[in-house]
């Protein structure tokens, strides 16, 4: 089990939804088993309502359930759910990064900005930094999505996202290839300053295709 140090930083729920994301990652937090907001929150030193409102915020993604006088519950991931989001997210994103691509100059005047995310990811892959990680990748594929100006996409794929799951990610990064999928992101991003929309197609299908297979521990 992971020790966790007390959360004292300003946003509790926001800090404790992070650390909740972390143990789903790693498996800390095990499919089918209850949780107590009280006992999580005396682990993590900090009061059970901000511990109660982040486990409410993972039951309405769909990852937590409320089970009368017990506490919450981790939902076994569905096979059937996780090809479905897979899916919705290749219908989504697929075709609004081709279209970037062919309006590059978007993507080229924050190019550095993107670079510097992406480099941030491949330097949490090799640090085994999972929450650092996950949200550095949020913010290059949001941020690149948010360049479209089409704000209910980036709201739906944000969603999407919240629902996908990647219980092999610490398995990823013990394996090593955790830091090959990190840097896929620089090529994504080269091929959207290029303006090659084929080439970004092909990358972003390989892609988000990790979510069906290598990052849900089915590699």
């Amino acid at each position: 089990m992971t020790v966790a140090a007390p959360i004292v930083r300003s946003s509790l729920r926001d800090q404790v939804l992070a650390e909740l994301r972390q143990r789903l990652v790693s498996g800390d937090l095990k499919a089918g088993e209850l949780y107590s907001a009280q006992a999580l929150a005396a682990e993590l030193g900090v009061s059970a309502s901000p511990v109660r409102e982040a486990m409410l915020t993972l039951v309405n993604q769909g990852l937590m359930e409320p089970v009368r006088n017990r506490g919450f519950r981790v939902i076994p991931p569905s096979d059937s759910d996780r090809r479905n989001v897979l899916q919705m997210r290749l219908w989504l994103e697929v075709p609004a990064m081709v279209q970037l691509a062919s309006m590059k100059d978007l993507v080229v005047a924050g190019e550095q900005e993107y670079l510097a995310l992406a480099n941030d990811i491949v330097e949490s892959a090799r640090k085994g930094d999972l929450i650092g990680y996950l949200d550095s990748d949020r913010q290059f594929h949001l941020g690149l999505l948010g360049l479209l100006d089409n704000q209910i996409l980036v709201d739906t794929v944000s969603n999407l996202r919240d629902q996908t799951r990647l219980f092999g990610l610490q398995a990823l990064h013990e394996s090593g290839q955790l830091i090959h999928s990190a840097e896929e992101h620089a090529g994504i991003l080269a091929a959207l300053v290029q303006g090659d929309t084929a080439k970004t197609e092909e990358l972003m299908i390989r892609h988000l295709g990790h979510i069906g297979g290598d990052w849900a521990g089915d590699a």
